[in-house]
């Protein structure tokens, strides 16, 4: 058995303080029941939240101070089967070697599909 899929989103907004990001529903992230895969959805919202905590640095592969995520708390709320997910990530605390970032992921009507708490650590 083989599975591949699609994924991708585009940053919109970032600040030192917010980063907003896009995801297109698109089929190479739909589950069999034809909405996204939760797995799509968490990914939407770990990379948002780092790209948070990176600052405005772009990250590159094998880079030092990349911020590892260690603990994510996801809430599945919803789902659609079409649009796009908007992402939205803030502090909840911004710290010097872990920071902990709420990402709130809605469709573009604005229902909610999931709230995600991850906690980051500054990679050596």
């Amino acid at each position: 058995m083989e599975v591949q899929g699609h994924i991708k989103f585009t940053v919109i907004e970032r600040s030192s303080e917010e980063v907003i990001s896009e995801m297109p529903i698109q089929p190479g992230i739909l589950n069999p029941f034809g909405t996204v895969n939760a797995g799509a959805t968490l990914w939407l919202a770990d990379v948002n939240a780092s790209v948070l905590v990176l600052e405005g640095v772009n990250p590159e592969q094998g880079m030092k101070g990349f911020p590892l995520a260690i603990n994510i708390n996801a809430n599945l709320l919803g789902n659609n089967t079409a649009g796009a997910f908007v992402a939205k990530s803030n502090y909840v605390k911004k710290g010097r070697t872990v920071s902990v970032v709420k990402t709130t992921v809605t469709d573009t009507s604005g229902k909610l599909i999931a709230e995600v708490t991850t906690s980051h650590v500054q990679s050596a």
